[in-house]
């Protein structure tokens, strides 16, 4: 029988601890070759791989080359006591951890504890018994086990990590080009409609995100608003704007012999989530029809935050009812509110990623702080207002943003304005 195979004698170890997967290497380190010896033979009938090693250096040359699991030294030594030699034997790189037991004839605590100061795992007092070695080398192999099976979980964490890393850069590719994607549903940040002239804020929290603004012009006198809020957030939201933005082309598209009235597309898109999307999720969203001969504006308000109309003269109206988000009640009502616009207002339409901005003290920035943004912004028009409440928005949550922000300006601009414009036109050309 090969000393690989040998079974261990049942005495020699801890019955209630199963084998270890291979034979432990056991360092004997002594310069009496007699008490190595009488060790070595110990250990090997206890079923261990026993080396010999005459001196420090040599043992130091075994525990370079063979790492072995267990040492077993004596403390007086020519050349290097047996802490010294534990100190050297820490300081090599090796894998695994090799258990340190110091054999004395000393029985002072000092020496004890500079013993174990040194590196050493345990301190034996000679004569030694061999049943005592044996438990302390058995308790040893726990300790080296333990160590064991953490090194092996520390490995398959880090391939797992790797693994995470390389399916998280292949998701943010994914998740990119899904942007650009979504950017394309926002055809144009703003146009001129003759005096009319409409402009969006579009800033996803994430690389993707769940709002959507947009208009179109319908005919020669009729542009479409759109603001869509999509509960939660990410790749689900994402699609359920696309969707949204799709049925929003075809319901409203120019092409279609009549224009269906705000709440006839609302209901549509209601009905649409309810029998075909098959989700939790649902909608708010303020979809609007401006005539740009009057500026009068028909508008649906389905749970979105309250449109704000600025009029030229600075005061500030609260727009609508509230109502129902779209894709919760097969039965919702959405009440249609009517506004004009004159020369000089503006109505703004903002999701609730600015008005439910938090600041670092956990307030919310609220109607009232959007009020106080337009108020003090009331000389910016167009982009410039967009980008200066984005601004604003930031440093009122301290760059933390939670949730999608945007946003719909509709300026009715005045005769001045017009005239401002038209010159800028005139010199770009």
């Amino acid at each position: 029988m090969s000393p690989s195979n040998r079974p261990v004698p049942p005495a020699a170890r801890d019955p209630g601890r199963p084998p270890p997967a291979r034979r432990r290497l056991v360092l004997v380190v002594d310069d009496s070759r007699a008490h190595r010896r009488l060790l070595s033979v110990l250990l090997t009938r206890a079923g261990y791989d026993v080396i010999e090693a005459r001196d420090p250096d040599h043992a130091l040359d075994v525990c370079r080359t063979r790492k072995p699991d267990l040492i077993v030294s004596d403390w007086m030594m020519n050349g290097m006591a047996g802490p010294d030699l534990c100190r050297a034997h820490r300081a090599i790189d090796r894998p695994g951890y090799g258990y340190f037991v110091l054999l004395t004839s000393r029985t002072d605590r000092a020496d004890i504890a500079l013993g174990l100061q040194s590196g050493a795992d345990d301190v034996l007092t000679k004569p030694v018994s061999g049943t005592e070695l044996l438990a302390r080398l058995a308790a040893g192999e726990r300790v080296i086990d333990m160590q064991d099976r953490l090194e092996a979980t520390n490995q398959a964490l880090q391939t797992t990590l790797a693994d995470l890393r390389q399916a998280q850069e292949v998701m943010t590719g994914d998740l990119r080009e899904a942007r650009k994607l979504q950017q394309g549903l926002v055809r144009e940040r703003q146009r001129r409609f003759g005096a009319m002239r409409a402009s969006l804020l579009w800033r996803p929290a994430g690389l993707i995100g769940g709002d959507l603004v947009g208009f179109r012009q319908l005919d020669d006198d009729t542009v479409a608003l759109h603001a869509v809020d999509v509960s939660g957030h990410g790749v689900t939201a994402a699609l359920f704007t696309a969707r949204l933005a799709a049925q929003l082309d075809g319901l409203d598209h120019p092409d279609r012999p009549t224009i269906p009235p705000p709440a006839e597309v609302v209901r549509s898109l209601n009905a649409m989530i309810l029998d075909s999307l098959r989700t939790d999720a649902y909608a708010t969203i303020v979809y609007a029809q401006m005539q740009l001969s009057t500026g009068a504006v028909r508008l649906i308000q389905a749970g979105h935050p309250h449109p704000m109309l600025q009029r030229a003269s600075g005061a500030i109206e609260r727009i609508g009812q509230g109502g129902m988000p779209v894709g919760l009640f097969e039965d919702a009502q959405f009440d249609e509110v009517t506004l004009t616009l004159a020369p000089g207002d503006r109505l703004f339409i903002a999701s609730d990623g600015i008005t439910e901005a938090i600041s670092a003290r956990g307030q919310q920035l609220g109607e009232e702080g959007l009020r106080a943004m337009l108020q003090i912004n009331a000389p910016l028009t167009g982009e410039a207002l967009l980008e200066s409440i984005a601004w604003s928005v930031s440093e009122f949550s301290g760059g933390q943003r939670a949730d999608d922000v945007s946003a719909i300006l509709v300026e009715h601009l005045s005769g001045a304005q017009l005239i401002s414009l038209a010159r800028e036109e005139g010199g770009a050309g």
